[in-house]
């Protein structure tokens, strides 16, 4: 039974939902979209993740049958902090464009602004994420590693191109089709990349098995490369099956990795705050250990080794970028397996040739604004802003989405 139910105003158009025999019966406006699949096909609404700041549930698209995943984002206005950082969420979706990045497909109607609580984002559904994979006991060829890597990465250096840092890449940030289509998602702790050096960041970001040593030892500012670090992290599970640093708190997270990379330089640690390098300084010196990186797997080749040398490394001004990774010779066979049946920028013409893009990794032709949040002082003026950016957002041919608080499964739901 849908929890996505069609607006209940009564404007032109627009379409209501009944609870009746069992299911959810959808009438009116018949010529606006097409009947859903017959009650025996329908599934049944579910929970299928928590991201940072919301829930996402499985449900069908009543306008078509289709099942899609529905993001809601509660309790939006506590704090000023909080309902920004939910319009940036709100504002990135509807600005992505690109196949291995979740984008909004729709937004469900507002009610009036005095009852604006709550906003529920409609996006592509995907089967599984990558955390379900490494740990389901499923084979994972070389051939996987590579196309899901080649996805990140790809997904990332057109993020990056628009100034966003994700700031929490982790495998179950990273949804994936049956098809082995890979998607990054969840941008709740996403923000553009702040360019003046001077000012503050915050370092409650990144899930800490994820999380880059400049973040670890109290960074004032950093960039991208902690990105790319996250990246790194995941291409050593894939490789070996298993988190590649796991510890129960930030200092031994960095125990961790200064068994693998060694004790780093002074010049190496500049970024971190002066508290973080004593701490280093005070422990004896440790050699670097990247020989150890090849007992992952026999899946872990030279090339493979390389590359993740390249992204594990602690000064961030010395990682490799996302545009540099992409280059990287281990990475060729994901991109050729990726546009020759899996991409849609690519196609196949009438007598079976294989049409390729121009550009393999396209960015995005314009930078993400986030100048509207300086502009925005208090929670109503985000509220108001809000309400008018999603009632702009919303298609007028087709017809409009509202919850159906008469679903069977809208009590759990709205839990």
């Amino acid at each position: 039974m849908a929890v996505v139910g069609p607006s209940r105003g009564g404007a032109r158009g627009s379409m209501s939902v009944m609870q009746g025999a069992g299911q959810a019966v959808v009438t009116g406006a018949q010529s606006y979209y097409h009947p859903p699949p017959p009650s025996q096909d329908l599934q049944p609404d579910r929970p299928i993740g928590y991201g940072a700041f919301g829930v996402v549930w499985a449900v069908t698209d009543p306008r078509d049958g289709r099942r899609v995943a529905l993001k809601k984002l509660p309790n939006v206005f506590q704090s000023l902090v909080s309902s920004k950082r939910v319009f940036r969420e709100l504002k990135m979706l509807c600005f992505f464009k690109h196949e291995n990045v979740l984008s909004a497909q729709d937004i469900l109607q507002p009610p009036h602004l005095d009852f604006f609580q709550e906003i529920y984002v409609i996006t592509e559904l995907l089967q599984s994420d990558l955390h379900k994979i490494i740990v389901s006991p499923q084979h994972l060829s070389s051939d996987h590693i590579k196309v899901f890597l080649y996805q990140i990465l790809r997904g990332l250096k057109y993020l990056h191109s628009a100034r966003i840092l994700h700031r929490d890449i982790k495998p179950g940030n990273l949804l994936v089709n049956s098809n082995c289509v890979l998607k990054i998602c969840d941008f709740g702790l996403a923000r553009v990349e702040e360019p003046d050096k001077t000012k503050l960041m915050t370092q409650e970001v990144v899930t800490q098995y994820y999380r880059a040593p400049e973040i670890l030892m109290g960074a004032r500012h950093y960039s991208a490369a902690v990105d790319v670090w996250s990246v790194g992290c995941i291409f050593g599970e894939l490789l070996g099956r298993r988190i590649l640093f796991q510890a129960q708190s930030p200092v031994l997270q960095l125990e961790l990795i200064t068994d693998l990379l060694g004790t780093p330089s002074l010049e190496d640690m500049r970024h971190a705050c002066e508290g973080a390098r004593t701490h280093m300084l005070r422990h004896r010196t440790k050699p670097p250990a990247l020989s150890a990186l090849y007992t992952l797997s026999s899946l872990a080749t030279h090339e493979a080794v390389h590359l993740l040398c390249q992204m594990l490394v602690f000064d961030p001004d010395k990682r490799i970028t996302v545009v540099d990774a992409l280059a990287h010779p281990y990475l060729d066979e994901g991109r050729l397996r990726y546009h020759s049946c899996m991409c849609k920028c690519c196609y196949t013409t009438t007598n079976a040739m294989r049409q390729y893009t121009v550009d393999f990794e396209p960015v995005t032709q314009h930078t993400f604004d986030d100048l509207w949040e300086k502009k925005l002082t208090s929670i109503q003026q985000v509220k108001e802003e809000m309400h008018k950016f999603i009632t702009e957002q919303l298609n007028s041919s087709r017809v409009p989405l509202c919850i159906n608080p008469q679903s069977a499964a809208f009590k759990s739901f709205a839990r």
